[in-house]
């Protein structure tokens, strides 16, 4: 039997270089905050509902904290994707989040310094040997003032060694009954009772116990309607809105049926349905299980940036518009498919004060099926105000 390699070569000229960004062409808006909350399922009324958001500490509508890959035309995955790996397809892998006391509200630009970082080849049950690369995304605004720094985490692998993997009997989709969906609404509306009752209350430090687990939250089941309404919410699906870097597909490896003209500028002025990445290229196994199964999935499935968000926007939920999210890892472990609910859970491991004075409460959180099947673990730092004394 011939053994698997993967050509990775051509990543070493890249890397600690910065690569060319796509930035945004107007400012952001208020609609592009709500539109993202909707999208992500984070029904926080700060970033929606005016009236809600005046009460607050901002006096207006902000975005979430996991605003800032809604800007980006990769989904943050650009820097760890960089140099060819022939007859290639990418799953995103992981995210670690640093974030910044730098608000976004309209009016605002977001920029983007993106440096490929690292990576690893290793052997998987997957795809064989399989090549993790890391790239470091730096946001911030008009103003030069940083707004968050992601490393994230791409999984490199040939793309047929993917698609000979797939899962036949996960190929369909659960089953919900009228009461399954009843219970699940249930469930998914405790969580936004919890936003409900913080309202603009502080979540102190102080009443937080190491072994507390937060409120779960659930939402779902996710569909190719909710996968596109997610897509639909990163700045660059609607055309013309970045200023974006020609980028040739085929030469970084990708598959001809899965490349094409996702993004290019220069197509999105002739036949701009082409660039839409939500029906041609690499991300349209997302919504079509077709190509899914070509490169690894059994059905549709979501995607890797708004499973970090979802990360991000379940820990800040919780800690509320005095707390904020410091620093995250999240390790995807599996995607979310089409049918199924997710599950997020943490449980806070430890209490401290760093070295700037802020009060942190540290959690391992999880995100799983319904059914129980692992999607996300990690940690997080969450900064919560210390009661006066």
């Amino acid at each position: 039997m011939t053994k698997l390699t993967l050509d990775t070569s051509d990543i070493d000229q890249y890397l600690g270089k910065p690569i060319d960004s796509a930035p945004i062409r107007e400012a952001i808006a208020n609609n592009d905050i709500r539109r993202w909350a909707h999208a992500m399922h984070y029904p926080n009324r700060l970033h929606y509902d005016p009236a809600f958001a005046a009460e607050s500490r901002f006096g207006k509508l902000v975005a979430p904290q996991s605003f800032a890959i809604a800007t980006d035309d990769g989904h943050g995955a650009a820097p760890a994707c960089v140099g060819k790996i022939p007859n290639s397809h990418l799953l995103f892998g992981g995210d670690e989040w640093w974030f910044y006391d730098t608000p976004v509200v309209a009016g605002d630009f977001i920029f983007n310094e993106r440096i490929p970082f690292d990576y690893v080849v290793k052997e998987t049950g997957f795809a064989g040997p399989t090549c993790f690369q890391r790239g470091d995304n730096n946001y911030a605004n008009q103003d030069g003032n940083p707004i968050a720094k992601q490393r994230s985490t791409s999984i490199r692998y040939l793309a047929a060694a993917g698609g000979s993997s797939v899962d036949q009997a996960a190929m369909a989709e659960p089953l919900w009954s009228d009461s399954d969906i009843e219970a699940l609404e249930e469930r998914k509306f405790s969580w936004i009772q919890m936003l409900h009752d913080l309202g603009h209350k502080e979540r102190w430090w102080d009443d937080i116990s190491v072994g507390d687990l937060l409120p779960e939250r659930v939402f779902g089941p996710h569909s190719i309607a909710s996968f596109t309404t997610e897509w639909r919410a990163y700045i660059v699906n609607t055309w013309g809105t970045l200023d974006l870097r020609t980028l040739d597909l085929e030469a970084l490896g990708f598959t001809k049926e899965m490349a094409g003209f996702e993004n290019d500028p220069a197509m999105q002025l002739v036949n701009p349905e082409l660039t839409d990445g939500a029906y041609y290229g690499p991300s349209r196994g997302h919504l079509f299980p077709h190509f899914a199964r070509k490169i690894g999935m059994p059905r549709a499935y979501g995607y890797g940036a708004s499973m970090g968000a979802w990360v991000t926007d379940y820990l800040a939920g919780w800690a509320g518009e005095h707390g904020m999210v410091l620093h995250s890892i999240a390790n995807y472990r599996g995607p979310a498919l089409s049918g199924d609910a997710t599950v997020q859970t943490a449980e806070v491991v430890d209490k401290l004060q760093d070295e700037q004075g802020n009060y942190l409460i540290q959690v391992k959180h999880k995100m799983a099926t319904h059914s129980g099947t692992t999607m996300c673990t990690g940690t997080a730092e969450i900064k919560l105000p210390k009661k006066p004394v």
